[in-house]
C-alpha cells in the first residue's frame, strides 16, 4: 500500500515544531507526518513523493516556486490578503486542536479521519472558569489568598494567575528580573494579535506549579486599557490556551473593574472586623446596588480570615501553613462541591 503523507511547513520553527508535536502525539492521524521549516526542502520532497495533506504557513506558501499539486492544501492564515482563494484557509494563531478539527471537517479524503477518534485522543476542552479576587479593603492578604488558591488549584488543574496592581512587588518577592510582563502581552494583543498565541508561552512564568504573567513594571500603564479590551484579552487567552482556571487579582486602580467582576463565575471578597473595613465593604455593596450589579453580589463570597500566627514569606511555599488550610476548605466546599450539584 502506498504511504500516505501529511506535511507541515512553516517558516517559524517554534510554531512548526509545536504543531508537529501536537499532531504526532494527540491527533491520531492516518498519515506519516513530515515537518519542514524551509520551502526549498518541501519542494525537493514534493518532487519525489506524493503528499496527501499539506498544512502550510501563509508566509511559506508565498515563497513556493510552483503551485502545490496536492488535493488537500490548508493555508495557515496569518492575517494578510489571501494568497489563493482556491485553498482552504485556517486561522494560524488558534489552538492546535482547533486547527486539526478544521482539517478533519474539510479534508477530501476522510478515510481514517474519524473526527470522534481524533477528539478521543485530545483532552476534552473545558470551559475556562474565571475567578475574581477583589476587596475594597487594603492590606487584607488579598494577593496572598489569590496566589495560595492558584497554587492549590494548579495541583489538579492548569491555572493562570493575573495580577492587576500598579505596584505588585512580584519581581522583588521572587528576586527575579522578568524578560517580559503584562505590558508585552498587551502590546501583542493590540499591535500583533495574530502572534500572541505563539508568544504567550514564553511570557508565562511559574511559581510552585502556578502559571502567571508577571505584572507590568509600571502598572500605571495598564490604566489605559478599557474594560471591554480586558474582556477581549481574556476571551483570546481562553481561545489560544488550554487553561481550566483563570484567577484575576483585581484592584480599584483599573478600568473595567465591574465588567471583569461580572465576567467571573465566582468572586472572593476579603473583609476585616475594623470600622473602616466594614464601612468600605458597605459602601462597595451600595455602589453595586445603585448600578444594578446584583449579579456581582450574587456571585460574591465574603471571607473573613482568622488571626494567622505565621504566614509564608516565600511565594513558593504558599501551599503550606494556616492560610493554605483555610483556602483548601474553600476550594473543597465552595468550588468543587458546587460544581457537582
Amino acid at each position: 500500500m502506498r504511504e500516505k503523507i501529511m506535511a507541515v511547513c512553516d517558516l517559524e520553527e517554534a510554531y512548526a515544531f509545536r504543531m508537529a508535536e501536537f499532531i504526532s502525539r494527540k491527533a491520531a492521524i492516518p498519515y506519516t507526518l513530515h515537518l519542514f521549516t524551509e520551502t526549498e526542502e518541501l519542494e525537493n520532497f514534493m518532487e519525489k513523493h506524493d503528499i496527501s495533506v499539506l498544512l502550510i504557513g501563509e508566509s511559506a506558501v508565498r515563497q513556493l516556486k510552483n503551485r502545490p499539486k496536492i488535493q488537500n492544501v490548508f493555508i495557515l492564515w496569518e492575517g494578510e490578503e489571501r494568497y489563493d482563494t482556491d485553498y482552504q484557509y485556517i486561522d494560524k494563531y488558534q489552538k492546535p486542536e482547533e486547527i486539526i478539527r478544521e482539517v478533519v471537517e474539510h479534508i477530501t479524503e476522510p478515510e481514517g479521519w474519524d473526527a470522534a477518534r481524533v477528539d478521543g485522543r485530545m483532552e476534552q476542552r473545558l470551559k475556562l472558569k474565571i475567578i475574581g479576587i477583589y476587596s475594597p479593603v487594603r492590606r487584607c492578604l488579598q494577593t496572598s489568598f489569590a496566589v495560595t488558591m492558584g497554587q492549590l488549584l494548579a495541583r489538579e488543574h492548569k491555572t493562570l494567575y493575573l495580577n492587576f496592581e500598579c505596584c505588585s512587588g512580584f519581581d522583588r518577592m521572587l528576586r527575579k528580573e522578568f524578560q517580559a510582563d503584562m505590558m508585552d502581552v498587551l502590546y501583542y494583543f493590540k499591535c500583533a494579535r495574530e502572534k500572541l498565541s505563539l508568544r504567550l508561552p514564553s511570557m508565562v512564568q511559574n511559581i510552585n506549579g502556578l502559571d502567571f504573567i508577571p505584572p507590568g513594571q509600571s502598572g500605571f500603564d495598564m490604566q489605559s486599557i478599557t474594560g471591554e479590551q480586558w474582556l477581549e484579552l481574556l476571551r483570546m487567552i481562553e481561545k489560544i490556551s488550554d487553561y481550566e482556571y483563570l484567577l484575576l487579582d483585581l484592584t480599584d486602580g483599573m478600568n473595567g473593574l465591574f465588567e471583569l467582576l461580572a465576567h467571573c463565575c465566582k468572586i472572593y471578597t476579603i473583609t476585616k472586623d475594623d470600622g473602616f473595613a466594614m464601612a468600605k465593604i458597605s459602601q462597595y455593596e451600595q455602589i453595586l446596588r445603585m448600578n444594578e450589579l446584583d449579579e456581582i453580589a450574587d456571585k460574591t463570597v465574603k471571607c473573613r480570615f482568622p488571626l494567622f500566627e505565621k504566614l509564608p514569606t516565600d511565594l513558593n511555599l504558599m501551599t503550606h501553613g494556616e492560610l493554605a488550610g483555610y483556602v483548601k476548605a474553600i476550594i473543597r466546599e465552595d468550588l468543587y462541591e458546587k460544581q457537582t450539584e
